[in-house]
């Protein structure tokens, strides 16, 4: 894994393959590996014929780690991405976001679109502009003394699965106060790139699809059925129409 200067933040990054560049974005409290690489995302686009780029957002996985919730903004977070198109000079790639990785694509896509051929939300639907919630209760999770002292089901899940990916619990609980911006429907409807917006038929955290879809001009819309936040990022269907859509 590499790194690299992003407005003073050292970002971690990683390529694999060649042909035309996707810049893929992992969801909170996760990482570029978990996300991306053990899903075989990674497999599935260089098979394809792509060049994959992957970081671990600031606070999260290789990347160093801030305390302060101030520097956790989506729309900075967005320019972490943007730096690391500039540093790697790739002038414009196809964008996959999951979760608040979604988010952060979206507020790529709005702020630099000669940058973004096509975009991907995914795991993040109408939840992008309504809000998720519970940030609070989830930094209070991260902050317990132990998973058991936290009796919010939903902010112990985001416990239990930042543990699993060993992550920075402090830096998560910074994170998590500040990623989770709306985005304006005004917003939205500027974007002119080819937009996919993918979710799980049971995915709560993302919300539906239909209702990003109808904000975005000419946006196409999936719902996996069955699936829910946790699942669907590995979805073969979900994997087909990416492909699909990018070629």
């Amino acid at each position: 894994m590499h790194t690299f200067n992003s407005g003073g933040v050292a970002i971690a990054y990683q390529t694999a393959g060649e042909g035309p560049p996707v810049l893929l974005i992992h969801g909170f409290a996760s990482t570029a590996r978990v996300n991306w690489w053990d899903t075989s995302w990674v497999k599935t686009l260089t098979a394809a014929g792509r060049t994959v780029i992957t970081f671990d957002h600031r606070g999260h996985g290789a990347s160093e780690k801030l305390y302060d919730s101030a520097l956790y903004p989506a729309a900075e977070m967005a320019e972490d991405a943007r730096r690391l198109l500039d540093h790697l000079q790739i002038p414009q790639a196809d964008i996959m976001g999951y979760s608040m990785g979604a988010r952060v694509a979206a507020f790529l896509t709005i702020a630099h679109p000669d940058r973004v051929r096509r975009a991907v939300f995914a795991g993040l639907a109408s939840r992008m502009i309504t809000g998720v919630g519970g940030a609070e209760a989830i930094a209070r999770a991260l902050e317990a003394p132990s998973k058991t002292d936290v009796t919010d089901m939903a902010a112990r899940g985001f416990r239990i699965f930042a543990e699993q990916t060993k992550s920075d619990l402090k830096a998560l609980a910074a994170c998590i106060r500040s990623s989770r911006e709306k985005i304006a429907v005004e917003e939205l409807a500027t974007i002119r790139v080819p937009v996919l917006v993918v979710a799980g038929e049971k995915d709560e955290v993302a919300g539906d699809v239909a209702t990003l879809v109808k904000a975005i001009p000419g946006a196409q819309g999936l719902t996996l059925p069955g699936r829910n936040h946790m699942n669907a990022v590995g979805d073969r269907g979900y994997k087909d129409a990416v492909l699909a859509f990018l070629a």
